[in-house]
């Protein structure tokens, strides 16, 4: 399916838009140095005073804690009964090897780009940004990195090809820490930003980005959560103010929870927009976005709900046996269990790609 000619031209504006956004943050490094005339009195290597002591928290939460946070969230999650009995084997398969296989794929793939591939690529040009200092370094890998992510994201639903790649995400019935990573191997191992920030690491912005990932974390993972922590804004009027600015600037379980549902005939699903990760800023500077304080009734993508694990994580390698499937026409069946009675899936039913 080819795009249409209105979605053409909104896409190339708004990537003209987008490269003006990545340039701010290096037109304000910039700006720094002229005024102080260039006069280099810090690095991004030395830390504010005021942030020092957080570093080895930081640095213990990327490695062990981030992990720690999932588990323990998602009990809290499981305690508070909300799946509502809906993570089922065929569920619980998928959620735990998404969960798991990023953390054996994706480290020996991010070393190896790291510690060989830029090194070889450009080799004189290791800490060569390593005397941008630490607030200059954080917004130019915010920026970078979620804009990328956004954009990333957003192409996986609005060209059909790639939506392929992103449909397992959709899958889920539920909201949570269960599904949070849930993801097919290549749209994970692809995921473009991870490269673009270890990029950025290897010129010498390691400590920004640091910072960075975990701040980003726990934005994404509080926004895919089941736990609706942004309700008290919405109901004490006195937090109003600061609602509209929050869901506003990063994604919320309200608004990421509507890019999640089942149907955007409601007023509340909105799987063609909100697709920001760490910031929904983009979602608003590019009309992507909408805000309604509701939650979705219901979640994940009607044509393909129940698919085996194999057929979700590894399509195209695998495909799906269920006659009628969307993930039908991969290249191999996995003879994982006894072959059961095929299920008929109705092609028409909905399938979240903006055409």
């Amino acid at each position: 399916m080819a795009l249409d000619q209105n979605l053409k031209r909104k896409l190339t504006k708004d990537l003209s838009i987008s490269l003006l956004i990545y340039s701010l943050p290096v037109l304000a490094i910039y700006l720094y140095f002229k005024i102080s005339n260039g006069d280099v009195t810090e690095s991004h290597l030395v830390l504010p005073s005021f942030l020092e002591f957080v570093k080895p928290a930081f640095q213990n939460i990327r490695t062990w804690g981030l992990i720690v946070f999932m588990l323990v969230l998602g009990a809290i999650e499981f305690a508070a009964g909300l799946y509502d009995d809906q993570w089922t084997g065929t569920e619980r398969k998928i959620d735990i090897i998404c969960f798991l296989a990023p953390k054996l794929l994706l480290p020996p793939v991010i070393a190896f780009f790291s510690l060989t591939a830029l090194p070889y690529l450009i080799p004189s040009l290791e800490n060569t940004l390593s005397w941008v200092p630490f607030w200059g370094g954080f917004f130019l890998i915010a920026i970078a990195d979620d804009l990328t992510q956004y954009w990333y994201h957003r192409l996986h639903h609005q060209v059909p090809f790639l939506w392929r790649f992103h449909r397992t995400h959709h899958s889920a019935p539920y909201m949570g820490m269960a599904m949070a990573s849930r993801q097919n191997f290549i749209y994970t191992v692809f995921f473009s930003q991870i490269y673009l920030t270890a990029t950025l690491a290897y010129l010498g912005l390691g400590l920004p980005a640091l910072f960075v990932t975990v701040i980003k974390s726990f934005i994404t993972l509080g926004a895919h959560s089941s736990i609706a922590w942004d309700k008290p804004f919405y109901k004490y009027k006195v937090l109003h103010p600061i609602a509209w600015v929050l869901e506003r600037l990063i994604s919320t379980p309200a608004t990421h929870h509507a890019h999640h549902a089942d149907t955007s005939g409601d007023g509340v699903g909105y799987f063609k927009g909100n697709f920001g990760n760490m910031f929904f800023i983009w979602d608003v500077i590019f009309g992507t976005g909408l805000i309604t304080r509701k939650f979705p009734k219901s979640y994940g993508t009607k044509s393909y709900k129940s698919e085996e694990w194999y057929a979700q994580f590894l399509w195209p390698i695998f495909k799906s046996k269920k006659e009628g499937s969307p993930l039908a026409d991969g290249v191999l069946a996995l003879p994982i269990s006894p072959k059961k009675e095929t299920t008929s899936v109705n092609q028409n039913i909905y399938e979240p790609v903006q055409s």
